[in-house]
């Protein structure tokens, strides 16, 4: 696994999609697959339970 730097689509419902910007990850350079440290999911969780989840699309840059 890598560290990296990432933009990742969250689909939160039947029409509403978050991307976050700047998501620091753990990628496989292999299959792509990540992972998030605690620290960063507690984040993510926050900034998620904040979303208006009405609009079809909202873009958020990840801040630690």
């Amino acid at each position: 696994m890598e560290e990296r730097v990432t933009d990742l689509p969250l689909k939160l419902g039947e029409s509403s999609i978050v991307i976050l910007k700047g998501l620091p990850v753990f990628q496989c350079p292999h299959c792509n697959e990540y992972v998030m440290s605690d620290t960063v999911m507690a984040r993510v969780e926050k900034i998620l339970s904040c979303v208006d989840r009405t609009a079809e699309l909202e873009i958020i840059r990840y801040a630690a």
